[in-house]
């Protein structure tokens, strides 16, 4: 954000002590005074202060400095706002002990700094070298603040009895830099800077994960122009007279109506809940159904407008992505007969997500529409993948999609076996012409994801979601039911249901169920 200033909050008033230090453990030292609390009264004075600037919007950013100090605590913060800064120390010291030899990663610093040389003595405030203002882990925090609210800023700090100065500002180039006065420091770019912070990680996910991911990782780090998560929308959310109600509890459509629609479950499964708020709050009544209650004929399924079949780990994924579940169904003849009925009555939908979607891809023998589906293995990175990744809705047939092809969201991802197998090389070009492939992993600029992490499975062009034939049954393996509120989820954008209780734009799929659903 343009005009800002970056203000440190110093808890440890300017001691600057070095002992036990990340830096001291890189020489070899140890250090003879630890960083410590001497005033309690300040950190709660600071946490109510940042609490209070929090709740009036006035914070942008903030992060602590007591692992590997300001230095550390910067540089992250411009990695993860991938955004320059420029700090000069001329607020934190008075005197000069240590002159740059080099700028960049590979930079080596005198010994001698930072309050460890050989007697172990630590500076007092007001004599404090660079190394020991940029490492120092005392107490502390750097908070991104508007700049016309830094004097303000800083005023309430002297009122609560706090250190603090404004030591820096973001800047428009690709430079982390460390002043004091005229004389720089220390600078270098971004992607070394990122590469260097993320080395040691890329290192154990080589041996512990797929190399070939690790690596495709580990290159994209740092990667310049990289515009990051965002939203695209080719439609308009929220819709035209919709009704919106404050999360929790809201009551969706204002209808009288409330067609049933089955949360159905299995032993394992964990996102239930989500999934029937999600329904719940776009006008349907969410019955809890457990795959037991289907088997042993307490519940009918043609008692209900639709399913869907929720995520998590059914039978703990030791019979296979979803296939145990599967299984229960098509080994047991009350079951078999009730999802295939289901499945064919066109007056009906189902939605399978993750587990559900691995499930539902296994029924293909008593699914119409789906021969040419998939069924779902292990990641290509040979492991678990939770992290927000961006997807682009595609033309498709679902009903769950109506109108919304095109856009490019971000959605929460969760899965280990998510990787589509097809039986033959033609089944995705077949159903891709016949509209039946409604959702793809993209990358940040919104290509189409070939490479780990922005495709987290090793899907084949990407794709992470079917329908069948007629589009009355989807299966994906992202859980859009996790994100469809604001309060939810990594990231939304300003102007992107960022207030507390609004929906987001996936809300918009379980609307198009409700319409759909007469």
């Amino acid at each position: 954000e343009p005009s800002t200033a970056l203000v440190l909050i110093d808890l440890g008033n300017g001691k600057n002590r070095m002992g036990g230090s990340i830096l001291a453990q890189v020489y070899n030292r140890v250090g003879d005074v630890a960083p410590d609390l001497d005033d309690p009264q300040q950190l709660k004075a600071a946490f109510g202060l940042v609490q209070k600037l929090n709740a009036e919007g006035r914070v942008l950013a903030y992060h602590d400095r007591s692992d590997g100090g300001l230095f550390a605590a910067v540089v992250e913060m411009a990695l993860a706002g991938r955004s320059g800064v420029t700090i000069n120390l001329g607020a934190l010291i008075d005197t000069v002990g240590w002159v740059s030899r080099a700028s960049g990663v590979t930079h080596r610093a005198d010994a001698q700094a930072g309050g460890l040389r050989a007697e172990g003595a630590n500076p007092p405030y007001g004599q404090a070298d660079p190394m020991a203002a940029l490492f120092n882990e005392e107490l502390g925090m750097v908070l991104q603040v508007r700049m016309a609210d830094a004097n303000a800023l800083l005023a309430e700090c002297k009122t609560a009895g706090l250190s603090a100065a404004v030591i820096g500002e973001p800047t428009a180039e690709d430079y982390v830099r460390f002043k004091h006065g005229a004389r720089e420091l220390f600078a270098d770019t971004l992607e070394p800077l990122h590469k260097t912070w993320a080395e040691t990680s890329h290192k154990m996910a080589a041996l512990r994960d797929h190399p070939d991911c690790a690596r495709e990782e580990f290159n994209n780090t740092g990667a310049p122009h990289d515009p990051g998560l965002s939203v695209k929308l080719t439609f308009e959310f929220p819709s035209p007279g919709a009704s919106r109600h404050p999360l929790p509890g809201g009551e969706g459509f204002t209808i009288g109506k409330r067609p049933k629609v089955a949360i159905l479950r299995e032993q394992g499964v964990n996102g239930h809940i989500e999934m029937a708020y999600a329904f719940h709050a776009a006008g349907f009544e969410s019955v809890d159904v457990h795959m037991s209650d289907v088997l042993e004929g307490r519940v009918r399924l043609a008692d209900f407008a639709g399913f869907a079949a929720c995520g998590g780990f059914s039978y703990g994924d030791v019979l296979g992505a979803g296939q145990g579940w599967a299984r229960t169904i098509l080994f047991n003849e009350r079951a078999r007969n009730e999802f295939q009925q289901f499945l064919a009555n066109p007056e009906r939908f189902a939605l399978g997500v993750c587990n559900g979607c691995q499930m539902m891809a296994a029924l293909q023998s008593i699914m119409p529409g789906a021969e040419q589906w998939p069924l779902f293995r292990k990641n290509r990175s040979q492991q678990f993948e939770a992290r927000w990744g961006m997807v682009e809705l595609l033309p498709s047939k679902s009903l769950f999609f109506k109108d919304m092809e095109g856009s490019r969201l971000p959605i929460a991802i969760a899965h280990g076996e998510g990787r589509p197998e097809f039986k033959s090389a033609g089944d995705l070009a077949t159903l891709q012409a016949n509209g039946q492939v409604a959702m793809r992993f993209i990358t940040n600029a919104g290509a189409v994801a070939s490479h780990y992490p922005a495709n987290p499975n090793g899907a084949e062009q990407g794709v992470t979601s079917l329908c069948n034939a007629d589009g009355r049954v989807t299966i994906l393996m992202p859980h859009p039911e996790r994100t469809i509120a604001g309060t939810v989820g990594s990231f939304w954008p300003k102007g992107q249901q960022m207030a507390s209780g609004e929906k987001t734009p996936w809300f918009r799929m379980f609307e198009n169920a409700r319409q759909w659903t007469k």
